[in-house]
């Protein structure tokens, strides 16, 4: 079954054409990665699909429910982690993810559930007690992909995953999120990091100026291009666009 399905999506502003005509599908539980340069329409494609953002024409539709007409039924099927997040600094970590368990569940044991395996996925010990703004950009970001994760919901967006994270943390969060698609999650990740795209992901799409310019398996695009890894592909690319 396709959890993503996007046809010909543009986006406006203004008289400027952020998205033209992109199209790219997701398989039920893969790992589907989106790569371009800075300014290249990944942030405004994964905020649309988030439904955080309106598009001005195509057809997307997540799990089968058409973005236009079942907003709200798609929404409910996604978690979107941006790259920009941030969270409540005057609470402490646990009752960040309590706050935000409560979206998740109404009943006082499944959030209780919900908050214990996000605490297991943040790894912060008893520094989950301590206020977020006494955390390091690390810890923080760890919060947040456990709050991403912690519904896990069919469809998660994963935006510059590890940013702000040493080797060691980041290696662990990519095993969690292989570990999630292994029980039937689907992601889609955006980031800078090709060793982390080649890494995590089934497939990948390369995004410049708006248009999908590439797509394929990680190995496929290595092959494709002679190259050792995905650096050599996503730089022989984008020159290729230039």
């Amino acid at each position: 079954m396709l959890a993503l399905e996007i046809k010909n999506l543009v986006k406006h502003y203004g008289s400027f054409k952020a998205l033209d005509s992109v199209s790219f599908d997701i398989q039920e539980g893969e790992i589907f990665g989106l790569i371009g340069p800075n300014a290249a329409g990944k942030s405004t494609t994964l905020k649309i699909i988030a439904t955080l953002l309106t598009f001005s024409s195509g057809e997307i539709s997540v799990f089968g429910h058409n973005l236009k007409k079942e907003r709200e039924k798609a929404r409910l099927l996604v978690s979107y982690l941006p790259e920009e997040a941030g969270a409540y600094k005057n609470l402490s970590g646990r009752a960040y993810l309590n706050f935000m368990a409560s979206f998740y569940s109404k009943d006082k044991e499944g959030k209780k559930l919900l908050v214990e395996k996000a605490e297991r996925i943040a790894e912060l010990g008893d520094k989950i007690k301590n206020k977020v703004s006494d955390y390091s950009k690390g810890m923080t970001r760890k919060l947040l992909v456990a709050r991403a994760l912690m519904p896990e919901a069919r469809f998660t967006i994963l935006d510059e995953l590890t940013s702000g994270l040493d080797v060691v943390n980041a290696v662990k969060v990519r095993k969690i999120v292989k570990d999630f698609r292994n029980k039937g999650m689907t992601f889609l990740v955006s980031s800078h990091n090709m060793l982390e795209v080649e890494y995590l992901c089934d497939r990948i799409a390369l995004i410049d100026k708006g248009k999908i310019i590439e797509s394929g398996t990680p190995s496929d695009l290595k092959e494709k291009y002679s190259a050792q890894n995905m650096e050599e592909v996503f730089e022989k690319i984008a020159y290729a666009s230039q």
